[in-house]
């Protein structure tokens, strides 16, 4: 270890040099000469002590520190679908205004500023929310890994989270109309989906995930979802088994014939070519078939409301609330803040035998056709449906 000094044409300069801990040879310039004999006391001390790596903690700049955390964290631990989002923000908003900062230069008031920058540009509340929160994680790596002391992002205050809206389950009949909309435009597929989806309440990329082999005589396992069309876990990275409703598996027999009885290891809801659905996909086939066939039913334009026919039935029948968590892939805690105002609702009243209302509803639509003289194909409108929906069946 030494201190050189050099004159230059403003003055002398100081600089210390010293070996760190792989033996390359380190350097560090000071313009007084006190400076470099106090920097060479702590480069001894750290020597003594064995901490000459944590000296150039910190240095790293963000973007190279965030292509670090990518591979060595973000890509084995987060889902296909998260790490395209986090892409989006990575891409966007922290590397262009960030990025080119050492992770020790980051301090609240500079993240503080970098929030003010994102309203400034009217960037939506959400978008900033998980910005900040993908910002706080990648440098609570930084923290757990020893580059730098503290996390500064997590003492920056993040937008309220959007409040949920009111959910509001579909009844069995509305759901037993939405099929009826579906299969009158010969799309027993998708009238199939549906019924899991309201009658076993799986999330829609649980459903279309869903194997044969997973259905057995009384339960569906739920133990993986596709994410950006490729097999992942669910969203609370745990398995579960739902109850198969009588009325659900008599639809699901149905499909299978109509399918050509395929093996167990085939997908319950393929697309044209057997394979699992794109995420492009999904949002075609929403946009072209299920919203058209939904507003015609007079039901949600959402998909995913219709897993909230499933806890409400269960709620209906006084099911242990343990129990419809555990049947939903809910904590307690979720299952009270999503269903507080159905679970007061329900307060006081006869508990229901889900088959039943499920089979009530079948029956009444069923009559409810012959009624209007409804042929048993495509309704009026679904040679217009059909041509919209080609490239999403």
């Amino acid at each position: 270890m030494a201190i050189q000094r050099r004159e230059r044409k403003d003055g002398p300069v100081y600089r210390v040099l010293w070996r760190d801990e792989r033996r390359a040879l380190r350097s560090r310039t000071f313009s007084r000469k006190r400076d470099a004999e106090a920097w060479e006391a702590t480069v001894k001390l750290a020597k003594r002590r064995g901490e000459l790596a944590a000296l150039d903690a910190g240095q790293q700049t963000l973007e190279s520190f965030i292509g670090e955390w990518w591979k060595l964290y973000a890509e084995p631990n987060l889902s296909p679908k998260t790490l395209e989002m986090y892409a989006r923000f990575r891409d966007r908003f922290i590397v262009p205004k960030l990025g080119h900062l050492q992770i020790r230069r980051l301090t609240p008031e500079r993240i503080q500023s970098f929030r003010l920058e994102l309203e400034s540009e009217k960037a939506g509340r959400e978008t900033i929310r998980k910005t900040l929160t993908m910002l706080q994680g990648i440098l609570k790596r930084a923290v757990e890994w020893g580059r730098i002391a503290n996390n500064p992002a997590q003492y920056v205050p993040k937008p309220a989270q959007a409040r949920a809206r009111t959910i509001s389950p579909l009844s069995p009949l509305a759901v037993e109309r939405l099929r009826r909309e579906l299969l009158q435009r010969e799309w027993p597929r998708d009238a199939a989906l549906v019924s899991v989806l309201a009658y076993a309440g799986l999330r829609p990329n649980e459903a279309l995930a869903l194997r044969w082999g997973d259905i057995s005589a009384k339960s569906i396992r739920v133990d993986k979802a596709l994410s950006l069309g490729v097999e992942a876990n669910t969203k609370t990275r745990r398995a579960r088994n739902v109850q198969l409703l009588a009325p659900l598996a008599d639809d699901l027999k149905e499909w299978r014939r109509i399918s050509g009885n395929p093996a167990a290891d085939a997908l319950v809801f393929p697309t044209r070519e057997g394979g699992p659905w794109p995420d492009h996909y999904y949002r075609n086939w929403r946009g072209r078939r299920y919203i058209g066939a939904a507003e015609a039913a007079g039901v949600s334009r959402r998909p995913y409301d219709l897993r909230h026919s499933m806890a409400s039935l269960l709620l209906a029948a006084q099911r242990n609330h343990v129990e419809v968590a555990a049947q939903m892939g809910h904590t307690l805690q979720t299952l009270f803040s999503t269903y507080s105002h159905v679970i007061d609702d329900l307060r006081g009243r006869r508990a229901i035998n889900p088959e039943r209302e499920i089979r009530a509803a079948k029956a009444k639509v069923a009559r409810e056709r012959v009624a209007q003289k409804l042929p048993e194909g495509r309704s009026p409108t679904a040679k217009r449906a059909t041509v919209r929906a080609k490239p999403a069946a």
